[in-house]
């Protein structure tokens, strides 16, 4: 069976996860293939070092059309892809989110949501009733959408992301190293992700470690700034490929992030797996799923930068506990996240989703925006206050 998933190839989470979903679910007979609208799509297929996951996919479409013109080109290339159904990854693209309420009867639809903010929840409840079933990327986020957006329990999943732990021996961290070797990886910004904690974090540590920022994104130039300001040792990579990611992993110590919310971060993931001991922010039913203190690596509460300083000061002064911790956040790791066990979460949403009729879809001729899909209030208020609002929003919530 042909399934198709809405995203388009780029350095983020929702693309890595269709890496591993692909590889994952043809074990399950399922053909994954990615479909994409824009030149960024067509750029990507264009490319002739694309890999394989990269060439199974579709693009259509030009940057700057009609949305509703769009979508007719979508339809058109599902149908002609013999697509069964399409997973569709909540405001990665709003045009793909509003979709569903359009798709022929005869395309089935599972909503995947990848994130914990309202703005995300409020989306996914203006397509609920147009998709079959709904995949939560983690424990906390089925809990929400049941409890608070009116989802039915029997068709929402619960399914976390997953990553493969490459084969390669995990380095050890060398007898005598002076000093702690700090990494963030992802994207570089500062209203999900608080990297502008990081430089306040690292100021406290009374032996500043060194600090290997690998990514880009919005607020790279203010982390750069912020960083020279404290004087502090810092490399930054910019973005890197895939097996650069890893070298550059494999030769840290601290996997530092001070996200305000995530979905169920691949990143995080991805540095444990290359053996880097995480210290994140607590997230209920997210981070707190994936790390447990003085186990597999240590959680502080959001926004908390003493209690993340009083974390690095310890390993700073106990650095034999690195490579226990490291080694149990590699077999965490392998042992609760692996592909094939996502992919049998995706397997049963598809199965429940041939079960599940839905409301008769909306003709083209009608297409518009439902009201979780249009920016509201919350986007017009300052970075500042957004984020004060979300830190004690989490915090509460914890």
């Amino acid at each position: 069976m042909r399934w198709a998933y809405f995203c388009r190839p780029h350095p983020g989470g929702t693309w890595s996860v269709f890496v591993e979903l692909r590889a994952a679910l043809a074990a399950e007979g399922v053909d994954l293939f990615w479909i994409g609208r824009g030149e960024a799509a067509r750029a990507a297929l264009a490319d002739p070092f694309a890999s394989e996951a990269v060439r199974a996919g579709v693009a259509v479409g030009e940057d700057g059309r009609d949305d509703a013109e769009q979508a007719r080109l979508l339809i058109d290339a599902l149908e002609a892809a013999g697509a069964e159904g399409v997973f569709v990854n909540v405001l990665a693209d709003r045009t793909e989110t509003n979709l569903v309420r359009y798709l022929p009867d005869r395309i089935l639809r599972v909503m995947v949501v990848h994130n914990i903010t309202v703005g995300t929840y409020e989306a996914a409840e203006a397509i609920r009733d147009h998709v079959h079933a709904t995949v939560g990327v983690s424990r906390r986020i089925r809990e929400d959408l049941i409890a608070k957006h009116g989802f039915e329990p029997a068709i929402t999943f619960a399914v976390p992301n997953a990553i493969r732990v490459g084969a390669e021996p995990r380095r050890p961290r060398p007898v005598g190293a002076a000093g702690l070797r700090v990494v963030f990886l992802g994207r570089v910004e500062e209203a999900a992700k608080g990297v502008l904690l990081i430089p306040r974090i690292l100021a406290a540590v009374k032996t500043p470690p060194m600090l290997t920022v690998v990514g880009d994104g919005p607020d790279l130039d203010a982390l750069r700034t912020k960083i020279a300001e404290a004087g502090l040792p810092a490399v930054f990579t910019g973005m890197m490929p895939p097996v650069a990611v890893r070298a550059a992993l494999a030769e840290q110590d601290i996997a530092l992030m001070p996200s305000r919310y995530e979905g169920h971060p691949m990143a995080l993931m991805e540095a444990m797996a290359a053996g880097c001991v995480p210290v994140v922010s607590r997230i209920r039913g997210v981070t707190d799923d994936i790390v447990s203190s003085d186990v597999n690596g240590f959680l502080f509460e959001i926004g908390d930068v003493a209690a993340a300083a009083r974390i690095l000061d310890r390993l700073a002064l106990e650095p034999w506990r690195l490579d226990p911790l490291s080694m149990a956040a590699v077999a965490s790791i392998r042992e609760r996240r692996t592909p094939r066990a996502m992919a049998a979460g995706y397997a049963e949403a598809i199965r429940t989703a041939r079960r599940v009729r839905t409301p008769a879809p909306l003709p083209l001729s009608r297409w518009s925006f439902p009201a979780g899909l249009r920016d509201g209030w919350r986007s017009r208020l300052p970075s500042p206050i957004k984020t004060m609002l979300r830190t004690a929003r989490e915090r509460f919530s914890a």
